[in-house]
């Protein structure tokens, strides 16, 4: 069987992290990167830190107008799977990455969607109308929690087609646990645990919108003053352009802006934190299973199991309002119970388990459903360089070595 993944995001390799490995052992695995957030250079960068082969495709988005992006990811989508032809797609969230499955589905091949069923009811969210969009063009969906899965019935998706999973991002930061702890970035920083603020913000509603990021900044600057300590921020290359681009770059001594963080510096952080202050779904997640407070500076959350169970507190973007919260955090410190879906070891043995095995409302792919195999539809297998099988033409590529651009 072959399997086609298609990610384009950190938060999707991280996510993928444990399954593209389990997955590779028992199939053959296509994974393909659409360079949506960064290029090829900071992509390898992330591969290599989790320790996780590189792509066998690339794609190289990374533009800026939404209209030119998802053009090109589905336009070089529909390349790719008529030259790998895969038996089913896997994609994960709600990026316009996992927009993939839109040609997919019209290709009649079977979507596997991970995190499928978050909402957060607020179309002013752009991923919000992503996740409706993926979910209604997947064949198997896989939420992370019970919640999400009724969210899907409610629309109408039959129960047959729904399996909820799990959150995966417990078993990453297991696997990853010693590497996290082995983070020298407190040291580098000249910060003490429990003695900072720790935050990133990137979505679009924020940081694109002036008067909001406006907000955000002097939110910040106010938390650092009232509280006595630094704010440590890891800033997104999108929120970095338009904080110069806005003239909103802050010259307080205790805002302290890096460049974006590696995972594994970033939880170290992220654990020893005061409070947490954020803008992003994985982010929330972290804190809640971290037992560290956290506070998202968005009105809206798609995971309001972390607001439910006193992880996690709507900010909104109103400074004052960001001060109080950030003031009564650390009072609350871990005294939650972390929702269940959010402890799960096992979920890349799910996964894996539910895409190989699990077909009960998947078609068949349309070049098998005409007669032709997948195997048989593919050229030959040539030796690549290294003794590798490489494929002849321009499907080839030695898998984790020198990923194939996507021609245009």
């Amino acid at each position: 069987m072959k399997i086609l993944t298609i990610l384009g995001t950190r938060p999707e390799i991280i996510r993928l992290s444990r399954i593209i490995p389990a997955l590779d052992q028992l199939c053959e695995h296509v994974v393909a990167h659409t360079g949506q957030n960064f290029d090829r250079k900071l992509s390898d960068i992330f591969f290599e830190e989790l320790g996780v082969r590189k792509p066998d495709f690339f794609f190289n988005t990374r533009v800026d107008t939404l209209a030119t992006q998802v053009g090109q990811i589905l336009a070089e989508t529909e390349q790719l799977l008529e030259r790998v032809r895969p038996d089913r797609l896997l994609v994960l969230g709600d990026t316009n990455s996992a927009l993939s499955a839109f040609i997919a589905k019209r290709m009649g091949i079977p979507v596997y969607h991970m995190e499928a069923g978050n909402r957060c009811y607020d179309d002013r969210v752009p991923e919000e109308v992503n996740r409706r969009v993926i979910d209604h063009c997947s064949d198997v969906l896989m939420p992370y929690t019970e919640r999400s899965r009724v969210n899907l019935v409610r629309e109408g998706i039959e129960g047959t087609r729904i399996l909820v999973t799990g959150n995966p991002i417990y078993e990453v930061m297991q696997h990853y646990r010693p590497q996290v702890d082995a983070s020298g970035v407190h040291r580098q920083l000249g910060v003490q645990a429990g003695e900072y603020v720790l935050a990133t913000f990137h979505r679009a509603e924020n940081v694109d919108i002036p008067d909001r990021l406006r907000a955000i900044v002097e939110g910040l600057r106010r938390t650092a003053a009232t509280l006595g300590m630094p704010v440590v921020c890891s800033v997104h290359p999108r929120t970095r352009i338009r904080l110069q681009q806005y003239y909103l770059e802050p010259t307080d001594a205790k805002l302290i802006l890096l460049e974006p963080l590696g995972f594994f510096d970033f939880v170290a952080l992220e654990k020893d934190a005061h409070v947490v202050i954020t803008d992003s779904g994985t982010v929330q997640e972290e804190c809640c299973i971290l037992g560290v407070p956290g506070i998202t500076i968005r009105d809206t959350t798609e995971r309001p199991e972390t607001v439910e169970c006193g992880s996690n507190a709507l900010a909104g973007v109103d400074p004052a309002n960001l001060v109080r919260l950030a003031k009564a955090g650390a009072s609350a410190r871990g005294w939650w119970t972390v929702p269940r879906e959010y402890l799960e070891e096992r979920v890349s043995a799910t996964v894996v388990n539910i895409v190989l095995g699990y077909n009960n409302r998947a078609p068949t792919p349309i070049w098998t459903r005409t007669g032709q195999t997948a195997e048989s539809a593919e050229q030959p297998a040539i030796q690549g360089a290294g003794g590798k099988a490489e494929r002849a033409g321009k499907a080839g590529g030695t898998r984790g070595e020198n990923p194939q651009e996507i021609a245009r």
